[in-house]
């Protein structure tokens, strides 16, 4: 075994699956073997709480020296399709991860074919031809058991006969089943004679039309974890009562090897976020209805959606670090997500002019035709990023909320007779405005002291604001996407509505077009991170193009959300 983490380091704080891996190394379970795996049903994109399983499978397994296999559960060829397995692995490989093989439910069908051939020789297994609401409702209740199905005895050749003929598609969808015969009186609901095997007469998207009969998740996904080597399964609490399915199985399947090692099943939290939903089939819903532009929507929890919005791989990986891996189910907030994105990129991302609701400034005392470059610095928190210039002239554009003709007292931005500071170059003081007819301000005026430009070391005057600008002849037009939360609810899943459009936050978007940025901006490439001063983060969308550039907001400056939900 690589040991990559010292004794020390473990005791500071680790979760109670990662003290399991290390006692389980230091016992020497399964010859001293960690091997993982993560297995997405290629039936949807990954979304926010996929990336907790990712971190947690592929990040303990290179942590501890072992190996995270990609395995897709590809047994419902009705839901899935090759669109999905491509974008998981794009989504896993930008979170920051590699698999050490790609594996496929599929390449175990004959195995597990094989195995319920044996467990119906067996009496372990055999064919209902009950319809599936007959099966639940015959399944009693925690408190009750259940009944046995009428064809629970049915002798062992003519199950072994009718489960082959399934198999070549003599029976229609749904007229029969292959279900474990266990214990109709178990306490365990999953133990009273789960169906394994059903009929789908789709064509699978890698084994064609050889299989009539599929596999039931309960029964592909320990016996593939037996086959494949893993040592350690890892699955969100809801599979917590699976578990004793798993196991037995795995017992069945393992009577046949005298072999020691066996694969062990733990559960952890799942992660729920509020203001947003984890369900795939309502996820799916939102695309299908064209409720959002797509599955990477940057309103959507997709991590492609996340990407698109542009949250990067290290502030999702920090933010699953700070809400860690428990036996106890919650809802973690928001604000922490976006706590973890905005800690990031203060730390990366370039600061850039941008104005987004432009009013024109003409500072009257300003030479016409006359063009000053002043330099920006790019990052305050990291002096190496160093600074780049932005062209400064007679006329530029400021925000239409940097101005207001009669101002409360302790507004300190532009008002008649006020001086600020015009970000890196000059302080002005403003001397009046001009509006149309209809009463509307169009233009601001102002006049600079030539000597207060930013640097001067003669220049001991202070201002109480500074605001941003960009030069009216040098700045680029862009368009600028506002994102904000998808659902104005804490919690969208507990709200009893069919119609998921109804549930939907009006303002989760808003488009403004006429918005200006400095001219270096002409070289950003799509994904590239910029905080617009005094704005919030943003990213140049994909969309850009032709000489047209549009930014998403990934996250304001602060947290402003949760200040307006509680006034």
């Amino acid at each position: 075994m690589k040991e990559n983490t010292s004794v020390e380091e473990n005791k500071k704080s680790v979760s109670f699956i990662e003290q399991m891996v290390i006692n389980d190394l230091s016992d020497g379970k399964n010859g001293g073997r960690l091997q993982t795996r993560f297995p997405p049903e290629p039936n949807g994109y990954l979304h926010i709480g996929h990336a907790k399983a990712i971190c947690l499978d592929f990040g303990l397994a290179a942590k501890y020296g072992g190996v995270c296999n990609l395995r897709f559960d590809d047994t419902n060829p009705s839901r899935e399709d090759v669109e999905y397995v491509d974008a998981i692995m794009e989504d896993i490989k930008w979170l920051g991860f590699d698999w050490a093989n790609v594996y496929y439910a599929s390449d175990y069908f004959q195995q597990l074919f094989d195995f319920a051939v044996d467990l119906i020789k067996n009496g372990h297994a055999y064919v209902d031809e009950q319809s599936s609401e007959l099966i639940a409702a015959q399944k009693g209740t925690p408190t009750q058991p259940g009944k046995d199905s009428p064809y629970r005895n049915r002798p062992t050749e003519e199950s072994l006969d009718l489960f082959l003929r399934m198999n070549r598609g003599e029976f229609d969808e749904g007229s029969m089943t292959l279900r474990a015969k266990i214990d109709m009186a178990s306490p365990n609901m999953h133990f009273r004679d789960p169906v394994i095997y059903r009929i789908i007469k789709t064509p699978h998207h890698r084994t064609g039309t050889a299989w009539k009969v599929y596999p039931m998740y309960d029964f592909a996904h320990g016996q593939s974890d037996y086959f494949e080597g893993v040592t350690h399964s890892w699955c969100t609490l809801e599979f917590e009562v699976h578990r004793p399915l798993y196991d037995y199985f795995i017992n069945l399947l393992k009577e046949q090897s005298a072999d020691s090692y066996r694969p062990y099943q733990t559960e952890f939290n799942r992660l729920n976020l509020t203001y947003t939903i984890m369900s795939k089939r309502q996820l799916l819903k939102l695309v299908k209805e064209q409720l959002v532009s797509g599955w990477d929507d940057p309103r959507m929890p997709t991590l492609c959606g996340l990407r698109r919005r542009g949250y990067t791989p290290s502030a999702i990986k920090a933010f699953i670090d700070r809400i860690g891996y428990t036996k106890f189910d919650g809802t973690v907030e928001m604000a922490l997500l976006e706590h973890s994105v905005r800690e990031d990129l203060n730390a990366k991302a370039r600061r850039v002019a941008a104005v987004i609701n432009p009013i024109k400034l003409i500072i009257t005392n300003y030479p016409e035709g006359q063009t000053e470059m002043m330099t920006s610095v790019n990052n305050p928190e990291d002096p190496a990023a160093g600074t780049h210039e932005i062209a400064f002239s007679r006329e530029l554009y400021i925000e239409r909320e940097d101005f207001m003709e009669d101002a409360p007292a302790k507004y300190f931005r532009l008002t008649p007779g006020q001086e600020v500071r015009l970000r890196c170059a000059y302080i002005v003081k403003c001397t009046g405005c001009r509006k149309n007819a209809a009463g509307e301000v169009e233009e601001v005026y102002a006049e600079y002291d030539p000597l207060t430009k930013s640097g001067m070391s003669e220049c001991n005057r202070k201002v109480k604001g500074t605001i941003h600008w960009v030069s009216v002849a040098h700045a680029l037009p862009a368009e600028v996407r506002l994102y904000d939360r998808l659902f104005p609810m804490e919690d969208p899943a507990d709200e009893k509505s069919d119609d998921i459009s109804s549930l939907l936050n009006p303002d989760s978007l808003k488009v403004l077009e006429n918005c200006y940025v400095e001219a270096d901006l002409a070289n950003a490439k799509p994904y590239d991170h910029f905080q617009f001063q005094r704005i919030g983060y943003f990213n140049l969308d994909p969309d850009s193009g032709n000489g047209k550039l549009i930014f998403n907001r990934t996250v304001s400056l602060k947290d402003t959300w949760n200040k307006i939900n509680k006034i």
